[in-house]
């Protein structure tokens, strides 16, 4: 049934047309902003970063660079620079907070490895699981991250990195190990491993970059293993837990820096 025109004309009249606000209406093409706003801001920062980079190679050091100097390599302005960062600092904080993010997540699945695992990885000539995909992110970020290790960098940011490996792999390294080591001896040991570790990476951003990540994490998989007799065919023999747990023993006879400490492995020693 087709309504009259007079019904029609009723039914208008009581339901009156709702007037959208041309503000609305103006507004609603706006909705895909955020995300070109996102898109420019993270091209911006890329710039920034790529800048300290390139200004860093070119011989300043970190803690002399100006936000002149930044934005002017970045080609960008200086308002762009204070919408992201306070100052240089925060700047170089916010870089380095990032890089050390995702070293830390990378660095887990390399500790989430078991020293069995390692030994069949050798032997089948296998980097240690996760090792690749570590060295592969440093050599993609490693104009940025190769800048900062560097001799114009910021040596606290190697510290921490090495802060991270060393609270990351502890607990690992520290299961099934022998009671008596741990304690002081274990401590050096462990910090001996990380500083060894970190050098050959700043090695190898020092030589360019040249091996492959593959190549690179064989030689780190297997050079925590390698005793320097090795090296020239004349292996050296030692029982390490117990030169350890003889060496802690021969201290307790000195001065005592923590004497809780020094009693259990004296405990330990003397069995």
């Amino acid at each position: 049934m087709v309504p009259s025109a007079s019904a029609a004309a009723t039914v208008s009249a009581a339901e009156p047309v709702r007037q959208v606000p041309s503000a609305t209406l103006s507004m609603a093409p706006a909705t895909p902003a955020p995300a070109k706003c996102d898109r420019r801001s993270l091209r911006s920062q890329r710039m920034l970063r790529r800048a300290l980079a390139e200004l860093v190679s070119d011989g300043e050091d970190v803690n002399a660079i100006t936000v002149a100097a930044l934005t002017e390599r970045a080609g960008l302005t200086r308002r762009t620079f204070y919408t992201h960062y306070r100052d240089i600092p925060d700047f170089i904080e916010q870089v380095e907070a990032n890089i050390l993010d995702e070293i830390r997540a990378r660095i887990a699945r390399v500790a989430a490895a078991d020293l069995a695992s390692l030994y069949r990885n050798i032997e089948d000539l296998e980097p240690a699981p996760g090792s690749v995909e570590l060295l592969a992110y440093l050599k993609r970020d490693g104009a940025v991250i190769g800048a900062l290790l560097g001799p114009g960098g910021d040596p606290a940011f190697v510290q921490r990195i090495m802060d991270i490996a060393r609270d990351t792999v502890a607990d690992r390294m520290k299961t099934g190990i022998f009671p008596g080591v741990l304690g002081a001896f274990f401590d050096y040991y462990l910090a001996y491993v990380v500083a060894a570790e970190m050098g050959i990476v700043q090695r190898w951003f020092a030589r360019g970059l040249r091996e492959t990540p593959e190549t690179m994490a064989r030689i780190m998989t297997v050079a925590a293993f390698v005793r320097p007799g090795d090296l020239y065919g004349k292996p050296i023999d030692i029982n390490v837990p117990e030169y350890g747990m003889k060496l802690m023993g021969l201290n307790l006879f000195g001065p005592l820096d923590d004497a809780t400490d020094d009693a259990d492995i004296k405990e330990d020693f003397n069995g």
